[in-house]
């Protein structure tokens, strides 16, 4: 029982310390939405306590005045009352009445999408975000957005169930194989805000992460006509994509094994596989372990050897910057 009050007497002292300060428990906020839910949280976390300190102080008064004083007090006969019974019922009704009206004004607002809003394709897979604009721009666990523009996530899975989840924003949405689902936001503050997965997708779920990057509206313009290859030479550039697609399964500057084999010194060694036969790394065994990584899977990764295939979505000049990068890359 002590701890109990002293659990609920930590929560109310937080509780008036963040309302008193202006902080929150939650995470900065990124839109006017996450300013709502935050004002309906505060409004459940405080009408609890207000509930919790008329209940529990109700108790401990009634149960110390009406104590039994001596062996031979007689307990007194209490009838009912009905305006008391009536109003400890309605009014609680009356108040998750207007919670739930609350809370589904704030669900119409996140699920209602602006006809004109910028759109942005998401696409979830085992372990990265992959994001694809109109104008035909790919980024890889990072992505751009203008502060003040309402921006709709139109979201795919190529395997299995993932969940997009921006704290800052307070959204979420389930990331489906075999189908679309959405999500629209505008956020009103610069900066970058994290991305995770909150749908357990196998090994490296809690590595599945990306950058939601808020920027002015002629810096976003600049962003999205700007060549992220511009400068580079082609094994750098084939750095560059190694980094951003291969890292949750592989170690990059190891030949220690993680989910797969090591990158570092891969190019020239010779690869034992899973059904037999053998052969040396080389340009044509790095395509076809990238277009199809099932056909030779290397031996000691058969029980986990779960890559996708990259078909579709690396074009030939990129996988070309990945093969120099990996003949280099010791």
């Amino acid at each position: 029982m002590f701890r109990f009050v002293a659990l609920v007497g930590t929560l109310l002292a937080a509780s008036v310390f963040a309302f008193a300060t202006g902080s929150s428990f939650m995470p900065p906020q990124g839109t006017e939405i996450a300013k709502e839910v935050d004002a309906l949280y505060s409004f459940l976390i405080w009408s609890s306590l207000v509930s919790f300190v008329l209940l529990m102080g109700g108790t401990f008064y009634f149960a110390l005045k009406y104590k039994r004083k001596t062996p031979n007090d007689v307990t007194p006969h209490i009838t009912h009352n009905n305006l008391l019974e009536f109003l400890w019922s309605f009014i609680p009704f009356l108040v998750f009445l207007f919670v739930f009206a609350w809370g589904w004004i704030i669900h119409h607002d996140m699920r209602t999408m602006p006809k004109d809003a910028f759109e942005v394709h998401v696409t979830g897979s085992k372990w990265k975000w992959d994001f694809q604009y109109k104008s035909g721009k790919k980024t890889t666990s990072e992505f751009y957005v203008p502060v003040g523009v309402p921006v709709k996530l139109i979201m795919n899975s190529r395997d299995v169930l993932h969940s997009f989840f921006v704290p800052s924003f307070r959204i979420k949405q389930d990331v489906v194989p075999g189908r679309y689902t959405a999500l629209w936001f505008k956020a009103d503050k610069l900066g970058s805000f994290q991305v995770f997965c909150t749908e357990y997708c196998g090994t490296s779920h809690s590595q599945m992460l990306a950058k939601l990057n808020v920027v002015p509206q002629a810096e976003f313009e600049e962003w999205l006509k700007d060549d992220p290859y511009k400068g580079l030479s082609l094994s750098q550039i084939g750095q560059k994509y190694v980094t951003q697609n291969c890292k949750a399964c592989h170690n990059i500057n190891s030949s220690d094994k993680k989910i797969g084999p090591g990158l570092l010194g891969l190019w020239g060694q010779s690869r034992e596989f899973e059904k037999g036969g053998s052969l040396n790394v080389d340009g044509d065994y790095i395509r076809e372990s990238v277009l199809y990584p099932q056909k030779k899977i290397v031996k000691g990764y058969g029980a986990g050897a779960q890559m996708n295939s990259f078909q579709g979505m690396i074009t030939e000049d990129e996988l070309l910057a990945v093969i120099e990068y990996l003949k280099t890359n010791k």
